[in-house]
């Protein structure tokens, strides 16, 4: 169909990436599956999109590296012809207390968890501008907002994201572009299941709704802006109450 929209997912091999980009197709959409690199993840993640009756595309990219951020877009752009969203899905960890923290610990969750965001959106801005048109939904975290011990680095690119989103979305909103930050709170992820089960309890008893979401949840507030042209500069808390 000529008004199908096409959706860019980064880091969409599994988790929460997995199933944005899967809902993503469910409504409708073809969907740009980005990831480290080609591996069964990702090929799982095409599968399902395409088990929507969808079109599936793939690109290797560390978002990290402006330069192949721009030559991934414009691969992409090339063979979907256009894109209409931009989920910055992209996202790594290195906790450690801070006085363990390494320097390369914190400079690698910045280059991934906030630069990439910027990479990614600059990559597509033009694209976005000459359409007058383009929705940017950025996956930050309730990190970002509360803080959490032994997570300085990763709270600090969430909280840069928040920044990044709302400074995006002041700049051009009247250009018909919305940007939006969402956060997840404790979702179950592999990386949260790897966690020792003490500090899972601790996590689950830190939520009101005394369970931990599911990667599905973050994937409906993704399709929620998704459809949602006049919200801009908004960040969405999906954490089952656990920063009110």
């Amino acid at each position: 169909m000529a008004d199908t929209k096409t959706a860019l997912v980064t880091g969409a091999s599994r988790g929460i990436g997995r199933a944005i980009a899967t809902a993503l197709a469910r409504e409708g959409m073809d969907v740009a599956v980005v990831a480290t690199a080609d591996s069964p993840a990702a090929q799982k993640t095409m599968d399902l999109i395409r088990s929507e009756g969808r079109k599936a595309y793939f690109a290797p990219l560390d978002v990290s590296n402006f330069a192949a951020c721009g030559d991934c877009v414009a691969k992409l752009l090339e063979e979907a012809g256009n894109i209409d969203i931009l989920v910055n899905n992209a996202g790594i960890t290195r906790d450690k207390l801070l006085l363990q923290m390494r320097e390369a610990d914190f400079d690698d969750v910045i280059a991934v968890n906030l630069k990439g965001a910027f990479n990614m959106t600059k990559a597509l801005l033009r694209h976005f501008l000459k359409k007058k048109s383009g929705n940017i939904i950025n996956i930050s975290s309730v990190v970002g907002l509360m803080g959490n011990a032994g997570q300085a680095n990763y709270a600090a690119s969430k909280a840069g994201l928040i920044g990044f989103t709302k400074s995006v979305a002041r700049e051009y909103a009247a250009k018909g572009i919305v940007c939006n930050a969402i956060c997840p709170g404790y979702i179950e992820t592999d990386m949260t299941r790897q966690m020792p089960e003490d500090a899972r309890e601790k996590l689950r008893a830190a939520v009101p709704m005394q369970r931990p979401g599911l990667p599905e949840d973050v994937a409906a507030a993704v399709v929620f802006l998704s459809h949602a042209p006049y919200i801009t500069g908004e960040v969405l808390r999906v954490d089952g109450g656990m920063y009110i």
